[in-house]
């Protein structure tokens, strides 16, 4: 039975295709979920934003940049979730997407992770490094669901 599912998102539209899914299996199952964003520490190396990339329009750190547009892709999800009447919490987290993935499954006992993948090959994956793809492989146990984009 599932009753509980974890959504990863990186604020693509592929994301927000498997996010919309998962809500409305989770409304079917009558199942929360649990919204995660995970800001990759790679990105993390003293880096600023642009003045046009941000809204307030100054320069600040990437990480305050990176976590103001987690907290807006994990809050539409979650007003999604609510719009449906869905139980829903987030989760934002900072380190290795995969890592950070499959540590929230096993913590928050998610019995099914629902995410989108771009499609990659297996071979484009292991270059590029596809997180759906090492989310797949990296725990036998739980069970995933990947979303075409």
């Amino acid at each position: 039975m599932i009753s509980k599912i974890l959504v990863p998102s990186d604020g693509s539209k592929t994301a927000k295709k498997a996010a919309a899914y998962a809500v409305d299996l989770a409304k079917q199952l009558k199942a929360s979920i649990i919204v995660l964003s995970v800001i990759d520490q790679r990105s993390l190396i003293a880096q600023t934003v642009s003045v046009s990339e941000t809204a307030r329009h100054t320069i600040e750190p990437i990480e305050d940049y990176l976590k103001e547009a987690a907290e807006g892709d994990t809050g539409e999800i979650k007003k999604l979730c609510d719009k449906n009447g869905v139980a829903a919490t987030i989760s934002i987290k900072t380190g290795h997407p995969v890592e950070e993935i499959v540590k929230e499954a096993k913590r928050s006992k998610a019995d099914l992770i629902i995410m989108g993948s771009h499609g990659r090959s297996a071979l484009s994956a292991t270059v590029l490094g596809s997180v759906s793809y090492g989310v797949i492989h990296n725990d036998k146990t739980i069970h995933v669901l990947i979303v075409r984009g």
